[in-house]
């Protein structure tokens, strides 16, 4: 799905969200510099495999946090992680570096990796801001509605606590 077929999919299943307009961001530090409306609810968002490519993991958390991968792999029992290279995002996701985002996960037609979403998003204000598979835009979506969907396309969905 596209940046247009994202918003048809949210307005036509009657989804709450609001949309923030903005100059393409490829990092946090550049996303820094533009005004979002909920700026504690920004979402960032790592695409790792195993050392094995048998294992996708697409890890959101918010804007703010570091996420310690060796620490993740201890926690929640995976093999080695590392991130994903371009080549393997656009081929599962359709996605190029800048633009990940878990709506990526609606262009993964073996549904083979596991969204792993931070349970503090769905601490109140349970918002969360992400990418519409282009970095020229933030939508704004419950965090429940998030995982709703990405369920319901078939993936593996984890609360984690990171």
């Amino acid at each position: 799905m596209n940046k247009q077929e994202i918003y048809d999919y949210l307005k036509a299943n009657g989804i709450w969200h609001e949309v923030t307009e903005h100059p393409a961001v490829f990092n946090m530090e550049e996303l820094d510099a533009v005004e979002l409306p909920y700026p504690d609810c920004d979402a960032k968002n790592l695409f790792v495999r195993d050392d094995k490519r048998r294992s996708y993991y697409l890890i959101t958390v918010k804007g703010d946090k570091r996420v310690d991968l060796k620490e993740f792999r201890k926690t929640y029992g995976t093999k080695p992680l590392t991130f994903v290279k371009p080549d393997e995002l656009a081929d599962i996701l359709g996605l190029i570096p800048g633009a990940v985002s878990p709506f990526g996960l609606l262009n993964d037609v073996e549904k083979k990796v596991v969204f792993c979403i931070d349970a503090a998003f769905r601490e109140s204000p349970g918002l969360i801001g992400i990418h519409p598979n282009d970095n020229t835009a933030t939508v704004w979506l419950k965090a429940d509605d998030l995982i709703m969907i990405i369920r319901e396309h078939g993936n593996d969905v984890k609360v984690v606590t990171i």
